[in-house]
């Protein structure tokens, strides 16, 4: 499975995820099936590779190519000529598999009738396995129950580790655990069993190791320096704004100040309407490749809403105390500046400064909405209310 399928995968079940009364959508590419939706119940029959995403996903049928399913509830009852690929919270895997199987959840399970014909790797906090394998199994979870034919090698990692009547390793059984166990002989005789112990001095050293090759928490020279970047940025940006488009830039300043609550609603309006394309996108299936750019879009907004925020009101303020109303634009620079500064001074403060931040990305956002619309449906200027008369000849 390719990193870009399984990101197309995982980005369909994360925003249909949040639809649950949306319809299946159904599309095909050569030899892809694609399904998408809320719930999603399928009896399928493709040529290719499946691309199921749902909430709540339910297939059945058979494919020729690989299958791939993603939602919260997981349900797969279908067959796969090649590999399998399952992720949710609660993952049933009922199907065979003539290739490899991967899963992983918090409650992961196979069944007698999931016959894996190649390699299995589990991984979730429950995971059980009744489903036999021909080839190896990897598991990984907090309690694992085994129960079924292993044909290869297995290599268990657990918290608890217990077996079921049907449990047969054919291989050799690597278990890790805290404490050793006792493997049935059943299972797989005392030769063929390897226990590598798992404590919790040793998970503390391998954090401690971990967190040698992580960046140390930052000192003050190193936030001072983020800081002094961050203000750099936002003072180039300031400037270009100012150099590029001054009449457009005060026109929105004063649209602010002129109606500041109405700003704020456009504001509030124009980034639903951002966040809401993040799903509408990808509901599509043919529009989740743009997905990314809708974030990054969304991004660039919240950034420009922000400095064209701080702006306005440092220019309020500035108007307020008795300042020229259109000061030089190096003065203008130096206000914007003094904002940036008494803004990242309220962050230390808890609320208050997100309350502050935010509200000033509303303001610029809804500026730059109010001027959208503007551009887009035009400005009719003042209405005049004049009685037409008809003319006596």
């Amino acid at each position: 499975m390719s990193i870009r399928q399984t990101a197309m995968t995982t980005l369909a079940a994360l925003c249909i995820c949040t639809t649950s009364t949306a319809e299946t959508v159904t599309l095909q590419n050569g030899n892809d099936t694609f399904f998408a939706g809320g719930q999603v119940s399928e009896t399928i029959d493709a040529r290719g590779d499946t691309f199921l995403a749902a909430r709540s996903a339910q297939v059945r049928g058979a494919t020729q190519g690989d299958l791939h399913v993603s939602g919260f509830d997981v349900s797969v009852s279908a067959d796969a000529t090649e590999d399998l690929y399952a992720i949710g919270a609660n993952v049933v895997i009922r199907g065979a598999v003539a290739e490899d199987l991967s899963a992983a959840g918090f409650s992961v399970r196979t069944e007698q009738t999931s016959q894996t014909q190649g390699n299995a790797r589990l991984m979730g906090n429950t995971v059980t396995i009744e489903g036999p394998v021909t080839g190896v199994l990897s598991v990984m979870g907090r309690d694992v129950i085994l129960n079924a034919p292993i044909k290869g090698d297995a290599r268990i990692l657990a918290q608890t580790l217990s077996f079921g009547p049907g449990a047969v390793v054919s291989g050799t059984l690597t278990y890790s655990t805290q404490e050793k166990i006792a493997v049935p002989e059943r299972v797989a005789p005392a030769e063929r069993v390897v226990f590598e112990a798992i404590k919790d001095a040793q998970l503390w050293e391998a954090w401690e190791d971990m967190g040698k090759d992580m960046p140390a928490f930052p000192t003050f020279a190193s936030l001072l320096f983020g800081f002094v970047i961050s203000l750099l940025f936002f003072l180039v940006l300031g400037a270009l704004m100012l150099g590029f488009m001054p009449k457009r830039l005060s026109k929105m300043r004063k649209s602010i100040a002129a109606a500041p609550g109405q700003t704020l609603l456009l504001g509030v309006i124009g980034l639903s309407v951002l966040f809401g394309m993040v799903p509408i996108t990808a509901l599509t299936i043919v529009g989740l490749p743009f997905a990314p750019i809708v974030v990054l879009a969304i991004v660039v907004a919240w950034t420009l809403g922000y400095a064209l925020g701080a702006y306005s009101v440092a220019m309020r303020i500035w108007a307020g105390l008795g300042g020229a109303p259109e000061p030089s634009n190096v003065a203008r620079l130096l206000i914007y500046a003094g904002a940036i500064i008494f803004i990242a001074l309220l962050n230390f403060i808890p609320f208050v400064g997100w309350v502050a931040n935010y509200t000033l990305v509303l303001l610029g956002i809804g500026a730059m909405t109010n001027a959208l619309f503007q551009t887009l449906i035009g400005n009719p200027g003042v209405a005049l209310d004049i009685d037409l008369k008809p003319i006596d000849d």
